[in-house]
């Protein structure tokens, strides 16, 4: 009887968590899968409380509800435009909160076995806490975007991840725990000096792998206290993190190692002669025939199927209203209107898809690059909001960039293009956008909640 209550309670718990993820993987459900998984994790509370006997327990309560208040106020305050660091700082606080329960939980008692899995649940929980705190002060610009290194960079984080790995499986008891603390500092550093190195276009990529080991971090400190709830939990979120980072990169061209080991360094090269005459005889004539502001009324009028591009500029001047507003005043006028979104738009992933639900942008009108790449071709018009290095079509000659051999939205090949960006200079990638010079582009420069209000006004105003 013991048996069947020590583990069905926890497995079921586990199962009823995959279902949540399983709803939350269409727009209809998804909000009664975010629902079931918040009221699933109020219950795993309350059985851990009953299993542990806490219920009488000032310092629980006073714990959970400290907690409980901050996420509140944290995820209230944050807003959309936050919420790559949000998500950044959550992470961090699921790796720190599972190093934190294995240092409570040593004991002298601990098989090496115990302590093996102890060690390595430190040294994740460590890695993944400094990583997102890096990652979010980045995000939040309080660090530079850019990639951080130096001579040797590369060889120290290796011998550092060297010394972690001796730490992780050192016979403990010989030394006691002082090698445990040795290993948490040197984790933490490892982690904060391996995000630092992450460019900000790598965002997406490295907050889902913290994901990933925030899971991974609970689901070994769970086998290490024998908790099969927190052990199960965690495999989810370490799996499901792990696909997504994959997903994340091959949507990129690019292995995670590539990200991780900095080769998103910005390219300062410049390009040589031969290239550049080779463009300017491209264009041509045509490029001194170009679009202009002028020939935008002429453009929204005509166009009978209109992609919209959004990108992180989109999240940045908090435009996603007006666009929405476009997007109705054009569909009002009976024009065909999809929203192309890029794997690695944004901050975070599904960053572009939070942004648009907010304002209540139809899920169906949202396509990925695999399923609307095709349609450019023979797309009216584009109006690129806030979008950059996903639209760049130098990712297919710039080698030596970030971007080079990057799949990317085909906006290039539309019938004409209206890009609303804050300004000409490169995104992330550090590399200029040839996209912008093309003769059937116009670009609008300034803050695009105000570039895509005056769009649609000259919409609107033609009769």
């Amino acid at each position: 009887m013991s048996i069947v209550y020590s583990y069905f309670p926890p497995a079921a718990l586990v199962a009823v968590f995959l279902y949540s993820i399983y709803l939350m993987q269409s727009p209809r459900t998804a909000l009664r899968g975010n629902r079931l998984g918040a009221l699933t994790m109020a219950v795993a509370v309350i059985l851990t409380f009953h299993q542990y006997a806490l219920f009488m327990n000032a310092a629980a309560w006073t714990a959970l509800g400290v907690g409980g208040i901050l996420g509140l106020l944290l995820a209230q305050r944050a807003g959309t435009l936050r919420m790559p660091q949000l998500v950044a700082l959550f992470n961090g606080v699921g790796g720190a909160a599972s190093a934190l329960v294995i240092l409570a939980c040593l004991s002298a008692e601990m098989t090496w076995a115990n302590r093996l899995i102890a060690s390595l649940a430190l040294a994740i929980g460590s890695v993944t806490f400094s990583g997102s705190m890096a990652a979010a002060l980045k995000l939040e610009g309080k660090l530079s975007s850019r990639p951080v290194s130096f001579l040797g960079y590369s060889q120290a984080l290796r011998i550092l991840f060297v010394v972690i790995l001796v730490l992780i499986v050192i016979p403990v008891d010989r030394v006691g725990h002082v090698s445990l603390y040795i290993l948490t500092v040197l984790a933490l550093v490892y982690g904060w000096f391996m995000a630092l190195r992450v460019g900000g276009a790598d965002m997406p990529v490295i907050i889902s792998l913290l994901n990933s080991l925030s899971g991974v971090a609970a689901c070994v400190s769970g086998i290490a206290m024998d908790n099969i709830l927190t052990a199960g939990v965690g495999a989810l979120v370490g799996v499901a993190g792990m696909i997504l980072t994959q997903i994340m990169c091959r949507a990129m061209n690019r292995d995670l190692w590539a990200v991780l080991s900095g080769f998103t360094v910005y390219s300062t090269q410049k390009k040589d002669a031969a290239t550049d005459e080779a463009v300017a005889d491209d264009r041509g004539e045509e490029s001194a025939q170009g679009l202009t502001q002028s020939d935008i009324p002429a453009l929204l009028e005509k166009a009978e199927t209109v992609i919209i591009v959004p990108g992180y500029g989109m999240a940045l001047s908090q435009a996603q209203q007006v666009v929405k507003d476009l997007m109705d005043a054009l569909e009002a006028r009976g024009k065909d209107v999809r929203v192309a979104v890029h794997p690695v738009a944004g901050r975070m992933p599904g960053h572009m898809h939070v942004l648009l639900a907010e304002v209540g942008v139809d899920y169906e009108m949202l396509y990925d690059m695999v399923k609307i790449n095709d349609r450019f071709a023979a797309t009216d018009l584009v109006v690129a909001v806030g979008a950059c290095d996903v639209m760049n079509p130098a990712a297919a000659t710039a080698e030596g960039t970030p971007i080079f051999g990057m799949p990317i939205l085909k906006v290039s090949e539309a019938k004409a293009v209206i890009v609303c960006n804050l300004d000409a200079k490169p995104g992330y990638s550090g590399v200029e956008n040839t996209l912008y010079t093309q003769a059937h582009v116009v670009t609008l420069w300034g803050d695009a909640s105000v570039t895509v209000a005056d769009l649609k006004d000259q919409l609107e105003a033609l009769q």
